[in-house]
């Protein structure tokens, strides 16, 4: 007679808002186990404990890598998570990272290398494919539903900026908005259509201030407007900010356009976290999801559910790449 089955042991690096939210989801799923914290504030650390209260806290990734785990859940500024993705995939660990995975998209190949090499599980918490609304659109795009996809229009604004100082650090951060917020919005793109190649040129025009900059700038910006086309003529166009005079806390919305019809998911009344899912024939228009939906930790959810399952190496990770490859060409890079 076999015994219980062993919970994968995580460890998790960085538990401030985003990694403390992300790992109560994990371990509610009950298919992993918290063993370590690494966490230089006391505070931030002793809620994580709250959650979690037989992990150990330890003072350095180093320290946590050394107790062997099954996998690290990154929760870092971005300039740390390619390395900090690669030493613990090489010590063994299956990774759940925090986007982006890395500031270009030499670095996220770099992860997903190490990842195969060591055989091992890939995430990266591209949250809002896990949404409601996004569940339903994909798999009418997927399938045809919609007629021939021609367009996807692709929106962030928020009327607010980070509030720490790395994001403002384009050697820290890889860039400023369009790696904050366009990378979920461009993710969906590439994700809801099986991600097709690009076509041709990116056109992209990227302000800091209210003042063009270069697109290989050292600045990061705070506005970009974007519009690319994937293979089979797609045509994207991209608009992300921040602190823009939106009116309203965000706007937030990906829609598809085809030759039978649209879909399109879309913020309720400004929020960060309500979306409404709507499908369109002509001028009518059909309800596909709507609020509430906590929908915030279910990517992460999801890879503890797989780690759980099978931990080696999923080579839908390699997509990963694509996602960087793209935000380069809207930088010039």
């Amino acid at each position: 007679m076999s015994g219980p089955v062993r919970q994968p042991r995580l460890g998790f690096l960085g538990v401030g808002w985003i990694g403390r939210n992300r790992m109560e989801a994990m371990l509610a799923t009950g298919a992993v186990a918290a063993a370590a914290i690494c966490e230089p504030s006391d505070e931030m650390a002793a809620e994580a404990l709250a959650l979690a209260p037989g992990a150990e806290r330890v003072d350095s990734f180093d320290e946590m890598l050394a107790l062997g785990l099954d996998g690290v859940v990154i929760a870092t500024p971005s300039a740390l998570h390619a390395a900090q993705s690669i030493a613990a995939l090489e010590s063994g660990a299956a990774v759940f990272c925090q986007k982006p995975l890395g500031r270009d998209a030499g670095e996220a190949a770099a992860v997903v290398s190490a990842a195969r090499a060591a055989d091992r599980l890939l995430g990266v918490d591209f949250s809002y494919r896990h949404t409601a609304g996004m569940a339903a659109i994909a798999p009418l795009v997927q399938a045809g539903s919609l007629g021939r996809l021609q367009a996807i229009d692709l929106v962030f604004h928020n009327a607010y900026g980070p509030d720490k100082p790395w994001f403002y650090d384009r050697a820290q951060s890889g860039g400023g908005c369009v790696m904050d917020l366009g990378v979920h919005l461009v993710d969906l793109a590439l994700w809801a259509t099986g991600f097709p190649a690009l076509q041709g040129e990116v056109q992209a025009s990227l302000f800091a201030g209210g003042a063009p900059i270069p697109r290989d700038a050292q600045a990061v910006e705070d506005l970009a407007l974007a519009s690319f086309t994937l293979d089979g003529g797609i045509a994207v166009r991209l608009a992300c900010s921040w602190r823009l005079h939106a009116g309203r806390p965000a706007e937030i919305s990906a829609a598809f356009y085809g030759t039978e019809g649209g879909a399109a998911l879309r913020n309720v009344d400004g929020s960060f976290y309500d979306f409404t899912a709507e499908r369109f024939r002509g001028t009518e228009r059909e309800v596909l999801a709507s609020p509430p939906d906590t929908w915030g930790g279910r990517a992460g959810a999801d890879w503890a559910l797989r780690l759980a399952a099978d931990s080696r190496f999923d080579s839908a990770a390699e997509r990963l790449v694509d996602v960087a490859a793209v935000l380069d060409r809207i930088y010039g890079r």
